[in-house]
């Protein structure tokens, strides 16, 4: 069994930015949460699995700060999936 990852993305309006990373941060499964402006990327935030707590205050406070200045922005997430043995056998015969 191994990690399989996958990305998505999703269109916030600046103050409603760190409610988006405080949610994505609390599920658990998230790798890394870029945030970008027209294209560019703003900011990126690797996310360790199994560190919790005060170690994501910089990160609530970076998005904080970027949300004040942000009017529209796009967070890209790249997620965290454990593949079953079932996953891996159908890869195997394909």
């Amino acid at each position: 069994m191994s990690d399989c990852t996958y990305k998505e993305s999703f269109k916030v309006a600046g103050g409603q930015l760190l409610d988006a990373v405080k949610k994505l941060v609390h599920e658990g499964n998230v790798r890394r949460i870029i945030i970008k402006q027209e294209g560019r990327t703003v900011a990126e935030f690797p996310l360790t699995v199994g560190v919790v707590g005060a170690v994501f205050a910089p990160v609530l406070a970076a998005a904080g700060a970027l949300a004040a200045v942000l009017t529209e922005c796009t967070i890209e997430v790249e997620r965290a999936v454990e593949r079953t043995a079932t996953d891996d056998a159908k890869t195997d015969v394909a």
